[in-house]
């Protein structure tokens, strides 16, 4: 098998997991369990808390002691040994401490994933600037699988979601001791200070006005990706309720239906599989970032990360006023915007850090940036939508709930970021900085895919 094919499975299985479960966990604890908002919130806290140490802690674990690919494996072994308890647990308290240590286990596996594959690359003699992304976005495929395979399955609110994403963690913590050796590259080397190992230096960066207000946008547009990862699927499960779902037998009974009644036989297959039209977005997701090169030598760095606040703005909005009948059209709109939504953020900011900061704390500074969108953004967006959903639209059944100003709300809150991103953020736009932006390598996301 290749090199390329081996890496190639390894990205593909690594976001299987996260696949498995991320977008359709809302479904599983509103639908099924019936746990309150506010508790839910808490849960997609824990990526936020796991991603704040312990991908460094890890790191170092890899440099100085541990093989990457034998602590990869071992990682996702004891994650998938956790995801497989989890249907056990009922009690939504119980079920954030469970769900954090899984975090604890998978958060660092997604930059293990990063250094594996260099060192694999490098040693054999590719580039992988030119080599790494073709490999790297079987990860959005195995993610966008992932989400096919439970919605088909009709697990999305069934406990069997954790069974498939524990079996492919299991899966890829056993293929990943077959993997090429990526020994410690720091072993016996004097021990730094914890200042230096966990990349602290780069937060000496926030005493510049421009980046402090960078960093800070960084981090409240890492809390609107956790809104519409923790709320999209059960959204979409509460407004399917008065769909009703269709039973396809067979391709030409499918494609029979879609000839006679179009709009029924779409809103029936969206209210039956709900995941798969979430998906919709990952797969925007890889075709966007083939037009960023274009939008940053038209516009700059700093206009496109105003577009891609825009579009949390038209996500958030298409899906107040979308529905799976008349207005499934907004909902699948929203999923291709949020293409640009992510990507256009996510990839442009890496590169405004890229090219202002220094070479000596540039990675430090990535993982800063990294921090404030998956850690503390994650956090605050995961904590303050749960008490602000709980308090303010449920309804008193304590499970209903008034999704058309939960989305509302978040619309504007995306509007109030992009406006004060305009006021605020003094950068100006050259045309060298673009071309240096074209000459790095962006840094690869923590995301859903």
């Amino acid at each position: 098998m290749s090199t390329k094919l081996r890496l190639t499975i390894l990205s593909f299985l690594q976001f299987f997991i996260w696949g498995s479960w991320l977008i359709t966990i809302g479904a599983y604890w509103f639908q099924t369990k019936e746990w309150s908002g506010a508790q839910f919130g808490a849960i997609f806290s824990t990526m936020g808390i796991a991603s704040i140490f312990m991908p460094s802690l890890m790191g170092i674990v890899a440099d100085k002691w541990v093989n990457a690919e034998k602590l990869y494996g071992l990682l996702h072994i004891l994650g998938g040994a956790v995801l497989l308890t989890i249907p056990l647990v009922d009690d939504p308290g119980m079920f954030f401490w469970v769900i954090l240590l899984n975090m604890i286990f998978y958060m660092p596996t997604l930059a293990l994933s990063i250094a594996v594959s260099y060192s694999v690359l490098k040693r054999e003699g590719f580039d992988v600037v030119k080599d790494y992304p073709p490999i790297r976005v079987w990860g959005t495929v195995g993610f966008v699988v992932a989400m096919w395979t439970v919605s088909l399955l009709g697990f999305e609110t069934s406990a069997n979601q954790f069974y498939v994403a524990a079996a492919a963690a299991i899966l890829l913590g056993l293929y990943s001791f077959t993997l090429p050796k990526c020994p410690p590259t720091a072993a016996g080397t004097p021990s730094r200070s914890l200042v230096d190992v966990l990349g602290l230096k780069s937060f000496a960066l926030l005493r510049d006005t421009k980046m402090l207000t960078f960093f800070l946008f960084a981090m409240l547009l890492g809390a609107a990706l956790q809104l519409t990862n923790a709320y999209g699927d059960t959204f979409l499960h509460d407004v399917s309720e008065s769909v009703k779902p269709i039973n396809i037998e067979s391709w030409s009974q499918l494609l029979s239906q879609l000839a006679s009644q179009p709009l029924d036989t779409l809103s029936g297959l969206a209210a039956k599989y709900p995941a798969i039209i979430m998906s919709i977005s990952q797969i925007s997701e890889t075709l966007f970032i083939l037009a960023i090169p274009f939008f940053l030598r038209r516009f700059g760095i700093k206009q496109v990360m105003f577009f891609s606040m825009v579009a949390w703005v038209l996500r958030f909005g298409l899906f107040a006023f979308g529905n799976l009948e008349s207005g499934l059209w907004m909902i699948i709109l929203s999923c291709i915007v949020y293409g640009m939504a992510f990507d256009f953020f996510n990839i442009s900011g890496s590169l405004f850090v890229e090219t202002q900061t220094a070479p000596s704390i540039r990675a430090s500074a990535q993982g800063l940036f990294m921090m404030m969108t998956n850690g503390f953004g994650a956090v605050l967006g995961s904590l303050v939508s749960g008490v602000v959903i709980e308090q303010y639209f449920t309804l008193s059944d304590g499970v209903t709930k008034d999704w058309h100003g939960i989305w509302l709300a978040f619309a504007g809150y995306a509007l109030a970021i992009a406006v004060l991103f305009v006021i605020l953020f003094k950068h100006k736009h050259t045309p060298q900085e673009v071309q240096n932006a074209e000459h790095t390598e962006p840094v690869p996301s923590v995301e859903q895919a």
